[in-house]
């Protein structure tokens, strides 16, 4: 009898499995321009924004998309093409999408951080400060192996994956981080800044999720200037249905919508409906959410914080000034020696990603001059002179490509330091295919 009692329940608990596992369907016979991808699931908080975080984290655009709850139930529909622009026709990226968002739980959301160090930092951003902060971790025998750096506002986070320089290894001496921690708040306190921060992290959140929440908490949606120097945002309550709707026009770029659901999500908003359309230049964008408890929005100071919210995760991302983009061998204090060398000619670094593989680094800094405004054609010249001159760099002469700045519609040069290896989707899906989680309902 209490054999059977238990058989019974473990069937039943298979059935509730079954039934709350999303369901995803793929297509790309709807469309001509782009592969829908449509996924039903039972109404989670927060799991539109790991459907969100798969398609952002494989670099796809969503150009539409619709979501809509009904009772205890979603569905979230997203129109997504390649970065070429092109619909998605990789048979192993269609697998890979399918698999992923079918998953109960999210596949990536420590991006590979066992066995790495992470270090945390916020601050007041100033010109050089990043140069500083790489030559403290290379005196201190730490090798970066990932790094992702945002600017806005005057403020700055970093999040940074490091191991030992001696021996490879995650930097597990108390004495040796503290010496560190130490080190790093000393220079992000250079101009008294004491909201500035240094800490190890636990790496348990998604890398640009974290950033995000990093700049919130150091209060970076605080502005000086009107709100109507930045996105267009307003936020209405619709009474007789009890939802706050939220309405975003801005320049369309890729993980704009991750960007705006992981804000909403981490401020503890509950989004019921949305809907994203984009055209060439511009993303449209309307959400109908409320508070976990059911409630609106209910003050005009909580209206504009949200306002301001937003506005601040849209601009985080906007990228400004010339891409510079390296790919070298990758050796202790590299980051250190390049920029010094940006700071050296005075190129100040307003956002930053930097991964290795293997023996391999691939880098992208976007640079401005020190006040912020665009570089001088001459000192990324002499910067990629000085570049070429640390020797196990080599700078290609021939590719000079436009880059986009989000709030000039003038175009920047962008210099490939190094010999350039572009990222396809290819080596995401061997770089995630690892960290796909593998258990199946049977």
């Amino acid at each position: 009898m209490e054999w059977k009692k238990a058989s019974s329940l473990d069937e039943y608990e298979k059935l509730v499995i079954r039934m709350n596992t999303p369901r995803v369907v793929i297509d790309n016979a709807v469309c001509a321009s782009s592969t829908l991808v449509k996924v039903d699931s039972a109404r989670k908080q927060g799991f539109l924004l790991e459907a969100v975080q798969v398609l952002a984290d494989l670099n796809l655009s969503i150009n539409k998309a619709y979501v809509s709850s009904d009772g205890r139930w979603f569905m979230d529909v997203f129109h997504v093409t390649d970065q070429n622009g092109e619909k998605l026709k990789n048979e192993s990226l269609l697998s890979y999408i399918e698999r992923t968002l079918s998953a109960t739980t999210s596949s990536a959301a420590s991006d590979g951080d066992v066995g790495l160090t992470v270090l945390e930092l916020t601050g007041s951003d100033r010109p050089g400060l990043l140069s500083e902060v790489f030559a403290v971790l290379a005196d201190l025998r730490c090798d970066v192996v990932e790094a992702k750096v945002w600017t806005h506002n005057g403020r700055i986070a970093s999040r940074t994956r490091v191991r030992d320089g001696d021996s490879g290894e995650p930097i597990e001496d108390s004495v040796k981080i503290d010496r560190i921690e130490a080190r790093l708040r000393n220079v992000l306190k250079g101009d008294h800044d004491v909201r500035s921060s240094a800490a190890v992290g636990d790496g348990a959140t998604h890398p640009e999720r974290r950033l995000h929440q990093m700049m919130f908490a150091d209060r970076d949606y605080e502005r000086a200037a009107a709100a109507e120097t930045g996105p267009s945002v307003s936020v209405q309550n619709w009474v007789e249905r009890g939802y706050s709707v939220v309405n975003v026009l801005c320049r369309d770029r890729r993980k704009l919508l991750f960007d705006i659901v992981c804000t909403l999500t981490d401020m503890e908003y509950v989004i019921f409906h949305a809907t994203l359309d984009t055209d060439v230049k511009q993303a449209r964008m309307e959400f109908y959410i409320r508070h976990k408890d059911g409630s609106p929005i209910s003050s005009e100071p909580e209206r504009q914080r949200v306002i301001q919210c937003l506005q601040a995760a849209i601009e985080r991302r906007a990228s400004e000034g010339v891409r510079l983009e390296l790919c070298a061998h990758d050796r202790h204090g590299l980051l250190s020696d390049v920029t010094r060398v940006f700071r050296e000619n005075g190129l100040s670094v307003t956002r930053a990603e930097v991964s290795t593989t293997g023996d391999s680094a691939k880098n992208v800094f976007y640079v401005t001059d020190a006040a912020g405004h665009p570089a001088d054609p001459e000192s990324i010249e002499a910067v990629r002179q000085r570049i070429g001159e640390l020797g196990s760099l080599r700078v290609n002469h021939d590719s000079q490509l436009a880059c986009r700045a989000e709030k000039e519609e003038a175009a920047a040069g962008l210099f490939y330091l190094g010999s350039l290896i572009l990222c396809t989707t290819d080596e995401i899906l061997k770089t995630r295919e690892n960290r796909i989680g593998k258990t199946k309902v049977e």
